[in-house]
């Protein structure tokens, strides 16, 4: 893998791939570059791909002392694009990566970047009064507290129980069924420094990006899965709602990770969406 290093001392690998217009590639909480491998055909043969390991992620040691928080991760991202001199990126974040580009967009704006894309996340996290639209609409502080001392528990079966638990009935029975794809996610999963990766939960869990979404002035589209373990279609038309002019695609009966069972859909949703620039008033599709 290539790699570059940050201001604090830390190693951050990715891959580079392809030709044309800079994209970058944002995976979530406990993933890694390898979730983008299904659409690399499609993505490289228009633009050069940068797909990272975030900090605390892909099974990475770390060098430095500095907490993994969605701030420095999104510091991270200020330095990757600064390294590799991009101007003019697609940015696509699922989950954790689409609260690492709104921290991004908070902190340093989006002069460098040219169009957004966001898959299934909230603007919070955490459910609160006035506010329902987090995890599972009833995700509050005391359960969020709860969960991450099931993470210093068990690592691996608390993040399979958060999946399973949600809206997701199919996502429910594979838990429960616990058969092989299941039981190489745990060995993955307590494979990993749980340390750094709780800490980034904490920070994710603590951040708020409402006020962020409608200062976005970017081409953006915006992919829900109709099904999602964790955010119901009100999420999805609420982030729509809050950004001018985006544009949403929901797909339909799939979870938390639309593209990923949508593969060919996504990437001529993406790109479409690129060749298009500005795309249309927020639709359903």
């Amino acid at each position: 893998m290539d790699h570059f290093t940050t201001d604090d001392g830390e190693r951050i690998h990715l891959k580079i791939s392809g030709d044309g217009p800079p994209m970058i590639l944002l995976h979530g909480w406990t993933a890694s570059h390898r979730d983008w491998h299904p659409f690399m055909d499609g993505f490289n043969a228009r633009h050069r791909v940068f797909r990272w390991d975030a900090r605390g992620h892909g099974g990475h040691a770390l060098r430095s002392d500095t907490p993994v928080t969605v701030e420095r991760m999104a510091q991270d991202l200020a330095q990757l694009i600064e390294h590799y001199a991009l101007d003019g990126a697609t940015v696509v974040g699922h989950s954790m990566g689409a609260l690492t580009l709104w921290q991004y967009l908070r902190d340093v704006g989006a002069a460098r970047l040219s169009r957004l894309v966001f898959i299934d996340q909230s603007p919070r996290l955490l459910t609160g009064p006035g506010w329902a639209k987090g995890i599972y609409g009833d995700f509050d502080a005391a359960r969020n507290a709860a969960f991450m001392r099931d993470l210093k528990a068990d690592f691996a079966e608390a993040v399979l129980r958060l999946v399973a638990e949600g809206h997701n009935p199919a996502a429910r029975l594979r838990h429960a069924e616990n058969g092989e794809a299941m039981q190489s996610a745990r060995r993955r999963l307590a494979s990993f420094a749980a340390g750094p990766l709780i800490d980034c939960w904490a920070s994710l869990t603590a951040a708020d990006y409402r006020d962020v979404l409608k200062t976005i002035t970017l081409p953006t589209l915006l992919i829900y899965g109709g099904a999602s373990n964790f955010y119901g279609a009100d999420v999805a038309h609420h982030v729509r709602d809050s950004i001018p002019n985006a544009l949403l695609h929901i797909y339909d009966d799939v979870d938390h990770a639309p593209h990923l069972w949508q593969r060919e859909r996504f990437v001529r949703d993406v790109l479409a969406f690129v060749d298009a620039g500005s795309g249309e008033q927020g639709h359903r599709a």
